[in-house]
């Protein structure tokens, strides 16, 4: 059950006449390849399901100044959302978080703490290695979830796909 607010639903409803949103998605990982990587190849299909559109897609490394400079690229690129997936982790190759919370103009707290509620549901106390994190940077959304398969489908279809538009309205207001 979706609760929400007659504001929330009124918001929703203008977001939802915005049109298609632009996406990127950055998978962060050491060891997937454009073949295995299965979180971006499931991103990239449910944006293009709910008909929104994929811009750009990138597999890098989990290297903190790599990192950094896709996010300048994608920052100044034409996609309104930036999808990222992995290395946020506490292991020593772990920084997308690191990168990500540097860079954010401005967070949201509730993306983290709900997604590792969520989370807890699912792996119980191991929810807390996770360090989730959105925001805004130069004016884009940017979301950040682990690079397990189950987080990333978590995160999509319990915070993202149902908020995104409203996220981006909000963002353009």
């Amino acid at each position: 059950m979706t609760k929400s607010s007659a504001s929330t639903q009124a918001h929703r409803q203008h977001a939802a006449e915005g049109g298609p949103l632009a996406f990127a998605v950055v998978t962060v990982s050491d060891s997937r390849t454009l073949e295995t990587d299965t979180n971006g190849n499931y991103l990239r299909a449910e944006i293009e399901r709910l008909g929104h559109r994929l811009v750009a897609y990138h597999l890098v490394k989990d290297e903190a100044q790599q990192i950094a400079q896709l996010l300048d690229e994608l920052a100044a690129g034409e996609a309104q959302v930036l999808l990222f997936n992995g290395g946020t982790g506490i292991s020593r190759r772990d920084t997308t978080y690191d990168v990500l919370s540097q860079a954010l103009e401005k967070t949201l707290p509730g993306f983290g703490e709900i997604f590792r509620m969520l989370s807890w549901e699912q792996v119980g106390a191991a929810a807390m290695l996770s360090r989730a994190t959105a925001g805004v940077y130069r004016g884009k959304l940017v979301i950040s979830t682990p690079g397990s398969p189950a987080a990333v489908r978590l995160a999509w279809e319990k915070l993202i796909a149902p908020e995104v538009a409203h996220l981006a309205w909000e963002l353009g207001r």
